[in-house]
This record gives C-alpha cells, structure tokens and sequence, in this order.
C-alpha cells in the first residue's frame, strides 16, 4: 500500500531572531474565515496567542500562500487558482516551537460572510445565489444563523455543514429547511458525523429559509442552543451539482476508469467520471468545477468489481483478490459472494463504510458452501467496520456474507469489500508531531513499526528535512536526534521507514485535536 507524499511549503514570512529566546511558543486555536475560493485572497483571523508577531507559516502542500499583518493574529491567505480544493493543514512557528496544525478549507463555489442579524426568520441574512458557501460562526449561546434563497419549483436544495468532522468546532449542529413563512419543512443533524445535510426538493417558486443553530458537542447542564467563537463552521447551499459518493467506490491503481457520481443535480455528462492511474496513491481527489463540492475514491492493487446478484439463494461468484463495491438496497438484504481456496491459503475479508460516513453497521459472515458458520465478526465499536482472518484447511468453496446489524437498507447502505490473502506490509507510526530539540543536547522521538501479513524484510528509520547540523540514529524505541549548538530554528521534517527491498513507508502521527493522523510533522532548534 503506497501513501501520497505530501510537499511541504515553508513561507518565510518572519523576521529573523537570534540569541536565546525565552517566550513561549505559537498557540493557534482556530482561523476564521475556515477557508475561501480558490482564486481568492482572504482576510483571516487566527485565534490564539502569539507572544512574538509576526510568525512563520507552514502549509502541507502547495496552492496556498500566507502572508501575516501588522496586527497580531491577521492573515492574508492567497488561494491559486489551480489550487486542488479541499482541507489545508497550517501551523505558525517562531523560534520558540511550532503551533498545532488547524485545518483551513479551499472550496469551489463563491463565498460571503455570515452577517448579525440574522437569528429572526422574518429578518434572514439574504443571500444572491443559490450557490454559495457562507462562512459563518454561532458566537454566543442561543445564537441561531438564517438565511434566505431564491429557488424554483422542481430544484433541488443542497445544505451541508461543515464543522465538527472537519473544522473540530465543538459543535453538535442543525440545520433546518423552513417555508417563507417560517414553517419547518425539512431538519436534519447527524449526516456527517455531528454535521447534517440535507437535500430538499422544492415543491414552489419563492425565497426558503435555511437555518443553522447547534448543541455543544460534549452535553453541558445548558438547555439552550449553544454558541461561543469557537463554534464556527461553513455552510455550502447549492441547486447546482453536489456528489455525495461514486460508484463503484474503488478502481484499478493501475488503469484508466471511469466512476458513477451520485448526488444531486448532476446533468447526464457530470454522471460518469473519468479516473486518471496514479501508481502513488491509495486515496485519489477529485473534483470539476461545475460541482460545489471535491470527492474520492480509492485506488486498489487489485481487481475491483461492482455487486451483480448476490444472494443466498444465487451467490456472485468471484475470484480472489478482489475489492467489491455493493449497496444493501432493501431492509433484511444480504449479499453472499462465493469464491475458492487452497489448504494453506491465508484469507482477510475487510469492510469498509461506516469509516467512510455511510450509515451501514457491517456484519461479516464466513460459511462453507452448505451454509455453516465458520467466523462471524461485527464492528468492535461505533463508528468502525468490521474485518475477519481465516486460514484455509482444506481446498474448499466459501461464502462471505455481509449484512446491516439492524437489517436497515438504503441509498446510502453502500460498502466496499476487499477479499483476498494478507497484504505483507508496515505502518510506521511516530509518537506526536511536534517537537522541539535543546541545541547541544539529544531528543528521542519514539516510533513504531507495525507489521502486517507476515512482512519481514529489515526496515530503516531515515529523517527527511534535516540540516546538517541535526544528526539522527536510528535506536531500538526509535530515532534520536542531536542538535549542534545553533541559534534557534524550525523545520518541516518527515520520518520514513524503507525496507531492504525498497518499499517505503512515511511515518503518521496521530493528533487527538483533528481526529485524523498526519505526515506532516515538525522540529524546532531552540537555544540553549
């Protein structure tokens, strides 16, 4: 399994500092505005404390460039026009340490500001577009944002929050559909995660309400809505074309393909999308212009099917390895895959859909061919998909079953499934992203190597990103490094891990505050 290497882009955009430092490092809590178009200069605030002004940016890859203000905590962030939309990550540094990485948004569709007030229906921020991304924050408790759109009978409207999965704003939202006159037509608030969407079809011409308030993410004794300047978020609000997955939901690493998009809006030549090989990577981004939102797919090492008829009573015959894409399309549904092995063979079956966001709790079932039980296994918790192991004893026939917990079934029930032999890898894992070595003295930064499916080849810590003056070694916990004495210093770094017959494997650190790992990792010099 390969990883994207990341660039890593360093602005220089603080002035020089030399001698010992004695001030504390960047804190960054949160930018606001969270993003912007591509093609557009914003005006952002980053919420923290910054004891020295102005500070370093770092950005994990190219498209945008930041340049600080004179007042403490202003950014101009430039957005290239060819930027690749999605999520940023950003860190300011100084001669003292780095911040933690905040994510900021590249979109596509235009964008406005959230303007007070808006809480009354009857007195709604009015917006000029049905298309449009508004960057808003519910600052004080009770705080409730509306907005009011121009639609036609037949359109339909998409409104997705973005907040707590993405931006981590400590915010359970809900978002509400309401009549010009105020009636509540539509509300949802657990689409993503802790951020709801909604896709309404409008059933006659005039201006609709869209309207945002929200809960703490972690309950409090309050009955209200809440609000603080944390809670910010950004509402997309589209009649235009907005995918919500593709289908099949992975292709061939190897070869040109092609996907289904489903969504809404989507006019027949936005149906079917073309995907480029790309050897490199496991994820691939996608987007066009002419839809308001970016999406993904995933690019296999082997074979990958879509879901025929695949019953108990006429399983879908396959051959492994394989990744399938299948949808459970009727409550009760249970798609049975039939396939062959060999005494010896090692079998791995992995699911993945609730990790993806869809509302599936995946169970997975391995029987002979007359139908006995020989492993079962559900998700170990909420949120996850489930996986099962099996060595074969005898050359046989097998099923795979998988099924919903609750038999639940729908649009959204989609899975891919991955049937085949262990895959012979590692997984380099480092302990923080973030660090700071004292000139003159040593710092060990641990590291992890996980090995899967057997992989045994020697495997070597190598230190990208370092100047000479850093030496790194490679010990049994993992990669010390020893600084020269030198003035104070930052630098983006990555820990990579290579095994004796070349496969390579950069180091991911989990960060708690985005719920997400990253590759991305930093080192600071500081005086003695």
């Amino acid at each position: 399994m390969k990883r994207c290497l990341a660039s890593f882009v360093a602005l220089t955009i603080f002035t020089s500092v030399t001698g010992v430092s004695h001030a504390a490092p960047p804190k960054l809590d949160f930018l606001f505005p969270a993003g912007g178009q591509r093609g557009t200069t914003v005006d952002v605030t980053a919420s923290g404390t910054f004891e020295r002004w102005p500070a370093k940016a770092f950005v994990d890859r190219e498209g945008i460039e930041i340049t600080p203000a004179k007042t403490s905590g202003k950014l101009s962030i430039a957005i290239a026009k060819d930027a690749e939309p999605g999520v940023y990550y950003l860190r300011l540094q100084d001669a003292d340490g780095a911040s933690a990485l905040k994510p900021f948004i590249v979109g596509i569709l235009p964008e406005v500001m959230e303007k007070e007030p808006n809480d009354d229906p009857k007195k709604p921020q009015i917006l000029d577009s049905s298309s449009v991304v508004v960057n808003g924050r519910l600052d004080k408790p009770g705080d409730v944002d509306t907005f009011s759109v121009k639609l036609t009978k037949g359109e339909t409207l998409v409104a997705a929050l973005d907040a707590n999965k993405t931006l981590r704003s400590p915010m359970d939202g809900v978002l509400q559909i309401l009549s010009p006159d105020g009636f509540v037509l539509e509300q949802n608030d657990d689409y993503h995660g802790l951020d709801p969407q909604i896709a309404f079809t409008i059933p006659k011409d005039g201006l609709y309400l869209v309207r945002v308030f929200a809960f703490p993410a972690i309950a409090d004794s309050t009955v209200r809505f809440g609000g603080k300047e944390t809670f910010v978020y950004r509402l997309t609000i589209t009649a235009g074309p907005f995918v919500d997955h593709t289908y099949p939901l992975a292709v061939p690493r190897d070869g040109p393909s092609d996907v289904g998009l489903v969504g809404w809006n989507l006019p027949d030549d936005l149906k079917r999308f073309k995907v480029s090989p790309r050897l490199d990577l496991d994820l691939l981004n996608l987007f066009d212009a002419r839809i308001a939102n970016p999406f993904a797919v995933q690019l296999a090492p082997n074979p990958s099917i879509v879901k025929t008829k695949a019953t108990r009573a006429e399983s879908q015959k396959v051959a492994i390895p394989t990744t399938i894409t299948g949808r459970l399309e009727k409550p009760g549904d249970i798609d049975v895959f039939e396939f062959t092995a060999k005494k010896g063979d090692k079998l791995s079956f992995a699911v993945a859909s609730r990790t993806l966001g869809f509302p599936l709790d995946s169970v997975l079932r391995l029987t002979d061919s007359a139908g006995k039980t020989l492993l079962q296994s559900k998700a170990a918790k909420i949120g996850d998909d489930p996986a099962l192991n099996y060595a074969v004893t005898q050359d046989a026939a097998f099923r795979l079953e998988i099924s919903d917990l609750h038999d639940h079934a729908g649009p959204r029930y989609v899975y891919r499934l991955r049937i085949g032999t262990p895959v012979q890898d590692f997984d380099v894992k480092v302990t923080g992203d973030n660090f700071t070595v004292v000139a003159g003295k040593s710092l060990e930064i641990p590291v992890a190597i996980t090995r899967f499916g057997g992989f045994k080849d020697e495997i070597t810590l190598q230190v990208e990103g370092l100047p000479k003056a850093i030496k790194a070694t490679q010990t049994p916990k993992g990669i010390t490094l020893q600084a020269a004495n030198r003035p104070p210093i930052g630098h983006a770094i990555r820990i990579v891990g290579v095994s004796s017959t070349g496969v390579t494997r950069i180091g991911h650190a989990t960060v708690a505050d985005l719920g997400r790992s990253t590759m991305s990792l930093w080192l600071t010099v500081s005086g003695n």
